[in-house]
């Protein structure tokens, strides 16, 4: 009696929004099933790489995130899906450009949220406000307040990493603008007040191929609470 083939597993690379380290996406890989296998990349600065200065350039943090993205897939031939968040959306689509170019590489589909189309910036920033004044503004991006600056001992560890990284996203410039010929679903919160519909609509550009845009409930860190839905969702249309 014939059965059906192996299922190929795909490869999900998940890339971190600003301030958050490899250890957000962990979860994702009980969700994820057999299918799929979560592959999340580690930025400078935090966590494991708490020493090592954080990027503050988006160029140079592919340049960096590339080798240990190789390092993870290992040798043979690999489908590989990508997912980033706000900032993690903008190294996630520098990452596919990359990566339609690698070797032993199929990227099979490109995952972004919460986040414009690279060649629109914020019109909001961040970037050159004092302490108290640019916790602020970043909480009033994210729609929230994370507890852990409250702590004084923690704001100094972690406020460089996280005004690098917000820095690096207010700064970045596409390195191109063609099309890719890569499957995009962008992902955006319905109560998102910093990136609007017509934002993430914009994404359409930036394939060739299949473009999706969906709206999910939740501000623009809806992904902290909807976890499982995302998760879902992403498992969908890789299947």
């Amino acid at each position: 009696m014939p059965t059906d083939p192996p299922t190929r597993t795909t490869k999900l690379v998940c890339l971190p929004y600003a301030g958050a380290g490899a250890s957000f996406y962990r979860p994702w890989t009980a969700l994820a099933g057999a299918s799929v296998e979560v592959v999340p990349l580690q930025l400078p600065g935090r966590e494991r790489l708490i020493d090592e200065p954080p990027h503050r350039d988006v160029h140079e943090a592919v340049d960096g995130l590339l080798p240990q993205l190789r390092d993870r897939l290992g040798e043979g031939e690999h489908r590989v899906a990508l997912f980033g968040h706000s900032l993690g959306a903008v190294l996630a689509y520098e990452l596919a450009h990359r990566l339609v170019a690698e070797p032993g590489v199929d990227v099979v589909h490109l995952f972004v949220s919460g986040s414009p189309h690279p060649s629109r910036g914020r019109e909001r920033r961040a970037t050159g406000l004092s302490d108290d004044e640019f916790l602020a503004r970043v909480g009033e991006f994210a729609g929230y307040h994370h507890p852990a600056f409250d702590d004084p001992e923690m704001r100094e560890l972690l406020l460089p990493t996280l005004r690098a990284d917000v820095d690096m996203h207010e700064a970045y410039a596409p390195s191109v603008l063609l099309p890719l010929d890569v499957p995009l679903t962008v992902i955006r919160g319905t109560d998102d007040t910093l990136v609007g519909r017509d934002d993430a609509a914009s994404w359409s550009k930036a394939t060739g191929r299949d473009f999706e845009h969906v709206e999910v409930p939740g501000g623009h860190m809806y992904l902290t609470e909807s976890t499982a839905a995302l998760v879902d969702l992403i498992v969908s249309k890789l299947a």
